[in-house]
């Protein structure tokens, strides 16, 4: 008797029922919504993928900006460089990442955007597998040469390269790289020709031209300066549309005779698609925040770099943009990397 009176008092009611399924269902609500919060995002370290090997430019400018946002969050920011395939391969790894913005892809614009014409398959496609976060900065590239060449202007290497037709080479970070793509142009526009040379990445193209093995290179802003300040590289001219103010005193090449010639190098930030509305706009504010603090705008421009930081409507953009742009170019030229 004393059990069965127990078990009628304990008996849920439907009240009892319907208040414990509405407080599940609320607790269910938070936890999604917390999920899809900025307000504790970085719990733990956070990946910011390069899609090129360390030495080059853009290595050169994630770095800093890396160890800023670490600062920032008090969590630890790793670079993993990951090269190959014109950048593919990193650029593909991001786009299979989980979309919770612990995983970034630190990339030239023009190498998301320009690969989806250059390849059959880039293992990803550039609008939409990517969340645009924002658009870095813009680097001109410099037409470099060895010191011990005789050319000291870009019209004069020019006349050099006609003077020897087929008979030079040019190095680039490997195929279908923005400074390859850059020479390219520069080829069909001054109506020259000089041998392609891919290497795998700009430090070693960069040490072959320094010792003259070959004739010219694109190379980026930030990687060329010092060898030119340094007189180990003769700077000709850069492919912006402007002088910057780090290499003031080079031409353009569109100052040089090549007129309407503009090449440069934008370098954005990137995160899976599907990476929640509230992180990507958390990491575009503390990324513009860290572009536009003195120090690290002070220190991109002495590598001829121009703080960008826009918002992910306008990166998004761009990209778009970007990917109509250089499908156009790669197609009148006939350039495909198999």
């Amino acid at each position: 008797m004393g059990i069965s009176d127990t078990r009628t008092a304990a008996r849920p009611t439907r009240r009892t029922l319907a208040l414990a399924a509405s407080a599940l269902l609320f607790l269910g609500s938070a936890a999604l919504a917390a999920e899809g919060s900025a307000g504790s995002f970085p719990a733990r370290p956070v990946k910011l993928i390069v899609p090129f090997p360390p030495g080059g430019g853009t290595d050169i400018l994630a770095r800093p900006l890396a160890q800023r946002l670490g600062e920032y969050w008090g969590q630890p920011v790793v670079i993993e460089n990951r090269g190959g395939a014109g950048g593919n391969l990193g650029a593909a790894a991001t786009a299979k990442s989980a979309p919770d913005g612990y995983t970034l892809l630190f990339t030239p614009v023009i190498t998301l955007a320009a690969n989806q014409a250059l390849y059959k398959s880039a293992g990803y496609d550039a609008v939409r597998d990517f969340a645009a976060v924002t658009m870095l900065v813009s680097t001109p590239n410099i037409l470099a040469v060895p010191a011990s060449l005789p050319a000291k202007t870009a019209a004069e290497f020019l006349e050099y390269v006609r003077a020897q037709p087929g008979q030079l080479n040019f190095a680039s970070p490997g195929n279908g790289t923005p400074p390859h793509l850059a020479m390219e142009i520069l080829e069909r526009m001054a109506d020259v020709k000089i041998t392609h040379v891919p290497y795998k990445g700009t430090g070693p193209a960069v040490t072959d031209l320094i010792a003259g093995r070959v004739q010219a290179m694109m190379v980026n802003a930030p990687v060329a300066l010092p060898y030119i300040k340094s007189g180990q590289l003769r700077g000709l001219a850069t492919t912006s549309a402007k002088r910057p103010s780090s290499a003031a005193d080079l031409p353009t090449l569109d100052e040089s005779g090549l007129k309407g010639y503009e090449a440069d190098t934008w370098y954005g930030l990137f995160t899976p698609t599907g990476t929640p509305k509230p992180v990507v706009d958390k990491l575009n504010a503390d990324v513009v925040r860290a572009l536009n603090s003195p120090d690290i705008k002070k220190l991109y421009a002495e590598q001829g770099a121009e703080v960008v930081g826009d918002s992910p409507e306008s990166a998004s953009a761009r990209v778009r943009a970007d990917v109509i742009k250089w499908r156009d170019v790669i197609n009148d030229i006939g350039l495909r990397v198999d």
